[in-house]
């Protein structure tokens, strides 16, 4: 298991920027690949990013494209999301979620961080 720890949420303008990170522990040499996610009220949990954990190969959700970086910092097993010009649609829970198999079974889950974009 790789217990994950997000940080870095908060309550921003429209316009504005957050930087959420992620601290994975346990066994972090065997991950392959590390995710973001966000659940608003009454809506699904949506896919945001991911990075492949060697290969370092990023996917965005197409409504974050271009707004929003991950990236991770190799000494401390973190990663982070980068969010810039945020939308009131960007509110949500966000969560970090680790695979140690492939880039799409993940299930390692952080406990969520509120992220809240006023208008």
């Amino acid at each position: 298991q790789v217990p994950l720890v997000e940080s870095g949420g908060g309550l921003v303008q429209t316009g504005g920027s957050l930087r959420l990170s992620c601290a994975a522990s346990g066994r972090t040499f065997s991950i392959y690949a590390m995710a973001w996610f966000r659940q608003a009220p009454g809506k699904a949990r949506e896919f945001v990013a991911r990075m492949s954990w060697r290969e370092r190969k990023t996917v965005y959700a197409d409504s974050v494209k271009g707004r929003f970086t991950i990236s991770r910092d190799n000494a401390k097993s973190t990663v982070y999301l980068q969010m810039n010009s945020l939308k009131p649609e960007d509110t949500a829970v966000y969560y970090c979620a680790a695979s140690l198999y492939n880039e799409v079974d993940y299930g390692d889950w952080g406990q969520g961080t509120q992220v809240t974009v006023s208008s």
